[in-house]
């Protein structure tokens, strides 16, 4: 399956914000459990992810080869909807989730026709103190670029990643 091209990430300078929207020809049940289970989430994103739980105050980490482990925190979850982490700006912080450490990945979830709206909004780049602001927003804005187009080209293989059965569809 070809996938059309999708626009970037695009990121603002003025709110140092990271955003990217893109269509994915998949249910959003789909999408979800790309986002939230480690087993898939390491399939598009990350050569490593433990996260174990997918509930607020939930911490793992994503590794990514060349750049070592980035410690996460669950801080929101509205399942099917709603999925936010905060994750450190930089592997090896004293505080990988202190104020000025991290930044806050929100995805936010809508049907979208034959599939899914998926929107990534990263924030909290002005306030880092670990590494330059605008070039982490630069560096994220690439990698949601990337990152996202491999979640697409996943999820829209032919085969598609195992899915639990919805409980009122099976009863």
């Amino acid at each position: 399956m070809t996938t059309p091209q999708q626009p970037p990430a695009v990121a603002d300078a003025d709110t140092f914000t990271v955003t990217r929207t893109v269509h994915v020809a998949a249910p959003v049940e789909r999408v979800w459990r790309a986002l939230t289970h480690e087993e898939h989430m390491t399939r598009w994103f990350g050569a490593r992810a433990s996260l174990p739980e997918v509930r607020v105050g939930a911490e793992g980490y994503i590794g990514f080869e060349g750049y070592g482990d980035f410690v996460v925190r669950v801080e929101e979850v509205d399942e099917h909807r709603v999925f936010a982490y905060t994750w450190g700006a930089h592997p090896g912080d004293p505080e990988p989730l202190a104020d000025g450490t991290s930044t806050l990945v929100r995805f936010t979830l809508a049907p979208d026709h034959d599939g899914t709206r998926l929107t990534v909004t990263e924030t909290g780049f002005g306030t880092l103190t670990t590494r330059d602001p605008r070039q982490a927003l630069e560096d994220n804005r690439q990698g949601w670029t990337s990152e996202l187009d491999e979640l697409v080209a996943y999820l829209e293989r032919d085969v598609e990643p195992d899915v639990e059965p919805d409980p009122v569809r099976s009863a």
